[in-house]
């Protein structure tokens, strides 16, 4: 069984620690990609993810600070299982470049198709709110 894996890179002008808090902390995830979100950016640490009407959970697999962060999804969908969703900064001074990736993907069948999408929508969302400030109601993420 071969595993797939998700991969995003993007530029973002901010500086290393901006992108870092806002991979990692449950503020900067409530921003961009969950509803509401508990935990801390430490090893072994549970991440509780409230996606409205799901409550899904990942535990902090990898963290170097500013510069690099993992969560393993421990509970969630069967397909998102056990998968790492990774996020590594690389620092540019006034910019960093974010390489995203979520491995571990059992199949390439249509939720991992629709997730590589969405993905990107709530990568976009985390860019212009590092960048600009911009905030998009949770309700409203993946319609902007």
């Amino acid at each position: 069984m071969s595993a797939h894996q998700i991969i995003h890179k993007l530029n973002i002008k901010a500086a290393a620690q901006e992108v870092f808090n806002g991979v990692s902390s449950p503020e900067g995830l409530d921003r961009w990609w969950t509803k509401g979100c508990t935990g801390r950016p430490e090893i072994g640490s549970l991440y509780e993810l409230d996606f409205g009407s799901v409550q899904w959970q990942a535990q902090v697999s990898h963290v170097v600070e500013p510069v690099e962060f993992e969560l393993t999804m421990t509970r969630c969908d069967q397909e998102w299982l056990d998968s790492l969703v990774s996020f590594e900064i690389i620092d540019h001074g006034d910019s960093c470049t974010l390489k995203f990736s979520h491995s571990g993907w059992p199949q390439a069948n249509d939720h991992f198709i629709t997730s590589n999408y969405c993905w990107a929508m709530y990568l976009r969302i985390l860019k212009r709110y590092l960048e600009f400030g911009e905030e998009v109601p949770y309700e409203k993420r993946l319609k902007v």
